[in-house]
């Protein structure tokens, strides 16, 4: 497979991508609904507890408040019993009565089984800058452990560049699909960090035994014999996680499909990364090291 052959396309594919999620956050913060569609984590909004004396799917109550809202749809916790918080956005007092009325009607409860309360914003701009942070340090221990492991600086930098291919493109697709931005969004970057270094690391592993046979300082040969002998095994790796996390989605609940989403991007970009990303950019790290040492060499 002619992997270091077509780089540049591969690179430009990477590049497109990444740039349309950054055109997204451009459009939609032009259009004043923020770069990114932040939840009532991050915004604060209005929480509304309700016991609706029966059971009812979250899914079913979040359809009736987004009826009369016309919001993204709301979040729906369960509590004991029959009990549910619903939180949104900011309502004003029209809109709450209206939510109320509609699961009056449509449950038949009173209205001493409400509780409706404003909350402020739980995640603070400390929190916001601990989660760079946090992803940032994963990478560095990535960096030095892969450097450490293949002991060579060039591998570990390579697939810590792809990594943050992948979480660039993630960030972007909370943009462009306006998945709503909260706490989540830490959890699902660090899982395919963790998820897509192990297949970039599966295909170092081939390229360092290889080069025992091809030779050290065969850039293209080693990348492209190394990823089309583990191909295969990426392939089915990423489509059997990709089929658990798409039946996650279909059939999974609001929240669920919330991180199932982002997910699925990152399973599908972190297999794109290794496979065609890391190599290359392990190649052209290589081969303008090789040249350098070279002209060195000659000057000596």
């Amino acid at each position: 497979m002619k992997i270091v052959k077509y780089r540049k396309i591969y690179m430009a594919i990477s590049i497109v991508v990444i740039l349309i999620g950054f055109a997204a956050m451009i459009f939609n913060s032009v259009k004043g609904n923020g770069a990114f569609n932040y939840d009532i984590q991050f915004t604060g909004g209005t929480s509304i507890q309700v016991d609706l004396g029966t059971e009812v799917t979250d899914d079913e109550v979040s359809r009736i408040v987004q009826d009369v809202t016309g919001e993204a749809p709301a979040q729906i916790q369960s509590l004991e019993g029959t009990s549910k918080i619903i939180k949104t956005k900011s309502l004003d007092m029209e809109t709450r009565n209206a939510v109320q009325d509609a699961l009056k009607e449509k449950y038949g409860i009173e209205n001493d089984s409400f509780t409706i309360q404003d909350v402020s914003g739980t995640i603070s701009a400390e929190m916001k800058k601990n989660s760079v942070i946090s992803i940032a340090l994963a990478c560095i221990c990535m960096l030095i452990y892969v450097s450490l492991r293949f002991k060579n600086f060039n591998i570990g930098a390579s697939a810590v560049l792809a990594l943050c291919h992948d979480a660039l493109i993630v960030t972007g697709s909370y943009a462009l699909f306006r998945i709503p931005f909260n706490n989540n969004y830490i959890a699902v970057v660090l899982t395919i960090l963790g998820y897509s270094i192990n297949a970039t690391i599966v295909i170092f592993d081939r390229l360092r035994e290889n080069r025992k046979i091809i030779g050290r300082n065969n850039f293209e040969a080693l990348v492209d014999s190394s990823v089309t002998q583990t191909l295969t095994r990426s392939i089915f790796t990423s489509l059997t996680t990709f089929f658990t996390v798409a039946a996650l989605y279909i059939w999974g609940v609001d929240s669920i499909k919330q991180f199932a989403l982002p997910i699925a991007v990152g399973i599908v970009c972190g297999a794109y990364s290794s496979v065609f990303i890391s190599g290359n950019l392990w190649y052209m790290m290589s081969t303008a090291e090789f040249k350098r040492k070279q002209a060195k060499l000659g000057k000596k």
